[in-house]
Parts: structure tokens; C-alpha cells; sequence
């Protein structure tokens, strides 16, 4: 079953179960969905529909950071909630070990050690955690790394 396949089940399993904020949620993210499909002009493969799924996540932990900002905690709880459910379409995250080794790893492939080489680092670990981590993360991680 494809991704966007699972999102339609799921989805219509959530009408049928009557979770309306499930339903609102996988609604939206199949809406950005076909709003890149009707972009590009292509049906998107379940690579391209993690990678949409991914940029809605990013939208929201943004979203989250703005939330703190206005102290408004309904608006947090509601964004976080939506995450964990988009979370569950994508692959299995990476933990923070798994992202430092693979670092270490990119960092001795291309021979980097400064801060100058983050851009070769980050070129080849992009392809490797894409959906898999947040970007955010990854790249602070790096700067870490090579501040070393």
C-alpha cells in the first residue's frame, strides 16, 4: 500500500471512528499532498509524499516555537498533537547516536575538519536522513561536530 493510499485509509478510518482532530489533521496533510502534485504536474511517489509530509512537520514545530513565544499553550498542545500524527507516516526517526555516527562518517568521507566543510558534510548526509531527522537538528549537530 502506497502512502498516500494509507492516508486516504486512514483518514476515512478516523471519520468512521469519529476523531475529528485525527480526521482534520491527515485531511490537511493529503491536501499538501495533492497541492504539490498539482504543482509539479506529477503523482508523487512515497518519497516525494515524506518529503511533504516532512515540510508540514517543519511548518509545525515552527509554528510551536511562535506558540511559546505568545504563551499560548492550546495552540502548542494542538501543533504537537498533529506532529505525532504525521510523525507516524514517515520513517523511523533517527535517535541523536545514530545522527552523530553518521556525521562522523560524512565528516571522514569528505575530509572535513572546520566549520568550513559543513556545506560538503551536510551535502552528504541530506540524501541519508531526509525524513528520517529534522534538518534543524542534523545541521546544529554538525556545526557541533566540526567546532570540535
Amino acid at each position: 500500500m502506497s502512502l498516500k493510499e494509507r492516508l486516504q485509509e486512514d483518514w476515512k478510518q478516523a471519520l468512521k471512528s469519529k476523531d475529528k482532530f485525527k480526521a482534520n489533521t491527515i485531511s490537511m496533510a493529503k491536501a499538501a499532498v495533492l497541492q504539490a502534485e498539482k504543482i509539479d504536474g506529477i503523482e508523487l511517489d512515497d518519497e516525494q509524499v515524506i518529503e511533504v509530509l516532512a515540510k508540514e512537520i517543519k511548518q509545525r514545530r515552527e509554528a510551536v516555537l511562535e506558540f511559546e513565544k505568545g504563551n499560548r499553550q492550546d495552540l502548542i498542545d494542538k501543533a504537537n498533537a498533529e506532529i505525532e500524527i504525521l510523525l507516524s507516516y514517515l520513517p523511523q526517526q533517527l535517535t541523536e547516536e545514530e545522527i552523530l555516527v553518521m556525521i562522523q562518517e560524512a565528516a571522514v568521507e569528505v575530509g572535513a575538519n572546520s566549520i568550513k566543510d559543513m556545506g560538503k558534510v551536510m551535502k552528504v548526509l541530506t540524501p541519508k536522513i531526509k525524513g528520517r531527522a529534522d534538518g534543524k537538528l542534523v545541521s546544529q549537530m554538525v556545526r557541533e561536530h566540526l567546532n570540535k
